[in-house]
């Protein structure tokens, strides 16, 4: 068989031979392979409900106030929409204020959170009463993209989104295009086996724990390798890799610069499309820290174009803060509007995790808290915003 870079990256080379003629593709070059079979052996991830690294417990205090102030604005505001995607991002800003309520040992706004979400969940005719009793809900909703084709759910497609040769998902289902297949926000794919991993440890499942976790891997492998366009690369052609630090629109035949909804000049878009939503594993998607900066001193100069959306700043600012906390914090606090899906608490939550291996944090096991604790309809946001 033919193996693209990825392949070539994951495989075990030690029951196999790789044979010296290369074949170009506009996926790069891809290299003959004999052997029986192939493994692959990608990097393991964290899947957890709180910061890889932890937060810097002397640092708290400063997001407590942010969450006060932010979970009493959901008081203020009410969730009109009809559009899931859009719904979902606003009941996942909300949902973050309890997990990072929790991660600070903050609790007193988590009750405020429960009503204030149970009751825009209510209003979509779904009942507000989360945990075992419907499981079945929750699990019909991650059947539609991760069901393993057997059992009760084997009417669902198998893994119906993603590629098992180029190891990513597409989101183009059946629609026709010019051009093949095509997938945008790398970062929304990532998520939303994130989302189905954490579901099913909420439910102590752990096959499909498992099964969650590794299309998370390499669903970030491939992102890595495909919409990251790191200095000096080869994978693309010279002129490409010049131009461009992030791919907009992945397409089955070819790799488009400008998005669905922007055109390629808008930089801080294109790089916002492959963060959001900014989650705990957004630190393992970008934990390349040297890609970071070139992704971020490639965008910083579109920000003085006039119009730039302030929620879009915040993503490039929130990257920065990978490796220059001290100035993200500064911008971020320079400004006053936020993604729909975002918030003060979050940026501040992901700045002041940055740490260096940080401290107060967890050991990677937070999940095993109480289920009557896990705030069930988080699950339903990752599930709904990321899979539409």
């Amino acid at each position: 068989m033919l193996a693209n870079p990825l392949h070539l990256r994951l495989l075990d080379t030690c029951s196999i031979e790789i044979l010296d003629d290369v074949f170009n593709s506009i996926d790069g070059d891809l290299v003959g392979v004999v052997g029986d079979s192939w493994v692959l052996k990608p990097d393991p991830v964290s899947i957890t409900w709180y910061s890889i690294r932890g937060v810097e417990q002397e640092l708290y205090p400063k997001i407590v106030e942010a969450l006060v102030r932010d979970v009493e604005g959901l008081y203020s505001s009410s969730i009109e929409t009809t559009s899931s995607y859009f719904y979902g991002k606003l009941v996942a800003r909300a949902a973050r204020f309890a997990l990072i309520a929790e991660e600070v040992g903050y609790f007193d706004v988590i009750p405020k959170v429960f009503e204030r979400n149970c009751r825009a969940v209510a209003g979509w005719n779904i009942d507000p009463v989360w945990g075992r009793k419907y499981r079945g809900h929750a699990y019909s909703l991650m059947a539609d993209f991760m069901t393993l084709g057997k059992g009760y759910n084997s009417k669902n497609t198998r893994f119906r989104c993603f590629d098992l040769w180029k190891l990513h998902s597409w989101a183009g289902g059946l629609t026709e295009f010019a051009d093949g297949r095509n997938q945008e926000s790398t970062s929304e794919a990532v998520n939303v086996y994130y989302s189905a991993a954490l579901l099913e440890l909420a439910y102590g499942d752990a096959h499909l724990v498992a099964v969650g976790s590794l299309l998370t891997s390499l669903e970030i492998h491939a992102s890595q390798t495909w919409w990251h366009v790191k200095e000096g690369d080869t994978i693309y052609a010279k002129d490409f890799t010049n131009e461009n630090r992030v791919v907009g629109v992945l397409w089955a035949n070819k790799r488009h610069s400008g998005l669905w909804f922007a055109p390629a000049e808008w930089r801080e878009c294109r790089l916002g499309i492959q963060v959001l939503p900014l989650l705990p594993v957004t630190e393992v998607l970008f934990s390349d820290v040297e890609f970071v900066r070139q992704l971020v001193k490639w965008t910083l100069p579109v920000l003085a174009r006039e119009g730039v959306g302030e929620g879009w700043k915040r993503f490039v600012y929130a990257l920065e803060g990978v490796y220059e906390k001290d100035v993200s914090l500064e911008q971020i606090r320079s400004l006053s509007g936020y993604d729909d899906g975002n918030s003060l608490s979050n940026l501040l939550w992901w700045i002041f995790s940055r740490g260096d291996g940080g401290g107060g944090g967890t050991d990677g096991h937070s999940w095993l808290l109480s289920l009557k604790v896990r705030p069930f309809w988080s699950l339903y946001w990752l599930l709904t915003y990321c899979c539409h």
